[in-house]
């Protein structure tokens, strides 16, 4: 595991759209990290905010946690009674290569850390303190992500908050353009070549839709929270938290 991310630096005459299959899974944490500006700094300070809102005796969700990486963020960080942390993704190659790491670890640390298969659309959230979507909800279909967020905001508890972290695109062309070029420009840093960097991009066309901060924004006050605070900027990437109001 934890391979060198070489997917699309071979000559593929059919690229198809992005799947979160085995053989993304083999490269995944050398994938994100040279693709996503920051991170490396995001997972952490997932935790740190964790650390400061989870709440005794409830559950934290971890929606789309890929292989995990919040979800271990969090248990390492949050100091709460009797929590419990569920770290859900539909890759089931995700899901399995995840247990592998906790069995590894032989169940060290709490709050315990639950996987399950599952679509998100179709995850219960009850009795919830923090719930994070960290580049997730960008995968999920545009006309249902509001009734995820209603779901979302009526299962926290109060003074419960949502992590949002997304992939965002910008309302002004020119702003756009050097957002992307900024983008590309990282990762071309990072190693990837220009043709690396075009069959990605055509392989997420038609799966990864981004949204501009005020979509954002509004969508999720639409939905039920009341603050929305943006934390944190990569190019055109950002964090968020989104607060469910206190009782």
């Amino acid at each position: 595991m934890n391979q060198k991310d070489r997917l699309f630096d071979t000559d593929i005459q059919n690229i198809g759209d992005f799947v979160f299959d085995d053989r993304v899974v083999r490269v995944f944490p050398d994938m994100i990290n040279r693709s996503v500006p920051g991170y490396s700094l995001v997972v952490p300070m997932i935790g740190l905010l964790a650390r400061q809102y989870a709440q005794d005796h409830s559950n934290l969700y971890d929606l789309g946690c890929s292989l995990g990486a919040a979800s271990l963020a969090m248990r390492a960080a949050v100091r709460v009674r009797n929590a419990r942390i569920w770290a859900v993704d539909n890759s089931a190659d995700m899901i399995r290569q995840f247990r592998s790491t906790l069995e590894e670890q032989d169940g060290v640390g709490s709050p315990t850390i639950h996987p399950l298969h599952q679509d998100i659309l179709e995850t219960r959230i009850e009795d919830a303190s923090v719930v994070v979507l960290n580049f997730t909800l960008q995968f999920v279909d545009p006309s249902k992500r509001e009734g995820l967020l209603k779901k979302i905001v009526e299962g926290l508890n109060p003074g419960g908050i949502l992590i949002l972290s997304e992939k965002i695109r910008f309302d002004d062309p020119q702003e756009q353009a050097l957002q992307v070029h900024w983008h590309h420009q990282f990762k071309r840093a990072q190693g990837y070549s220009d043709l690396e960097i075009a069959r990605k991009r055509d392989a997420l066309e038609n799966v990864l839709t981004p949204e501009s901060m005020e979509l954002h924004r509004k969508r999720l006050r639409s939905a039920g929270f009341t603050d929305v605070y943006q934390w944190f900027q990569g190019f055109n990437f950002v964090s968020m938290v989104a607060f469910r109001p206190p009782a």
